[in-house]
C-alpha cells in the first residue's frame, strides 16, 4: 500500500533479460533499510526488492506486468518515480495507492500555464469511466487530482514542486504513462453495476 507521494527519483541502471526482466535502480535510499521482499513503487509499479547494493535495488520483472505497464520502454538512464511501502503511522498525504496498474494513459499535450504545467491525457476507454473531475488518479505512481474530463481526456495541473520532486518535469506529448484509477472509483462503479 502507498500514498502516491513520491520520495526519491530513481535511476535505470540496469535491464537483464534472463526469464523475467531484472531491472537495478540507482536510489537515495538507504538501502540499509530496505529488506529483501520490501515493495517499492517504481513509476505506479508495485515491485519487489530481490538484492540490494549500496546505492541500489534489483527487481524482478514478469512478462505480464512488463506487458501491462510503460516498463517496456525503460531503458538505462530512465528516471522512475519511487515510493517506499506506507507504514502504520506514516502521514497519508495522497490517496491509497496500490501499485497495481490498471493500464497506460497517453499523454496529448502539455502546455505552461504560468509556472506550472497543464497535461492532457487519454485514458483507455474501459477506464475513462473511473476518472471523474476532482477525483483523484496515480500517474507513474504520482497521486494526483483530475481538473476536467473530457469522454476519454482528462487533465492534470503539475506545480513546480511536482515537477521537481517527480519526473513530471520531463513529460512530453506521446508519453506512455501508468494509470492507477482510485480504488473508490472502482467499487462504486461495481455497486452501480450490482443495482
Amino acid at each position: 500500500m502507498f500514498t502516491g507521494i513520491i520520495t526519491d527519483i530513481g535511476e535505470v541502471r540496469e535491464l537483464e533479460q534472463s526469464g523475467d526482466l531484472r531491472a537495478r535502480i540507482v536510489t537515495d535510499y538507504d538501502t540499509q533499510s530496505i529488506d529483501i521482499g520490501a515493495s517499492i513503487c517504481c513509476s505506479g509499479v508495485c515491485l519487489t526488492a530481490v538484492a540490494l547494493g549500496s546505492d541500489w535495488f534489483d527487481v524482478q520483472i514478469s512478462a505480464e506486468t512488463v506487458s501491462k505497464t510503460n516498463i517496456a520502454s525503460w531503458s538505462v538512464g530512465y528516471r522512475v518515480n519511487l515510493e517506499r511501502a506506507l507504514k502504520v503511522g506514516d502521514e497519508l498525504g495522497g490517496h491509497i495507492v496500490s501499485g497495481h496498474v490498471d493500464g497506460q494513459a497517453e499523454v496529448i499535450s502539455v502546455k505552461d500555464e504560468g509556472d506550472s504545467t497543464r497535461v492532457v491525457l487519454r485514458a483507455p476507454k474501459a477506464l475513462a469511466r473511473f476518472i471523474a473531475p476532482k477525483g483523484s488518479v496515480a500517474l507513474n505512481g504520482t497521486s494526483l487530482t483530475v481538473n476536467e474530463v473530457d469522454g476519454c481526456d482528462f487533465g492534470i495541473n503539475f506545480i513546480p514542486h511536482t515537477k521537481v520532486a517527480t519526473t513530471w518535469g520531463d513529460v512530453e506529448e506521446g508519453d506512455r504513462v501508468n494509470l492507477e484509477i482510485d480504488t473508490l472509483a472502482r467499487y462504486v462503479a461495481r455497486l452501480a453495476e450490482m443495482s
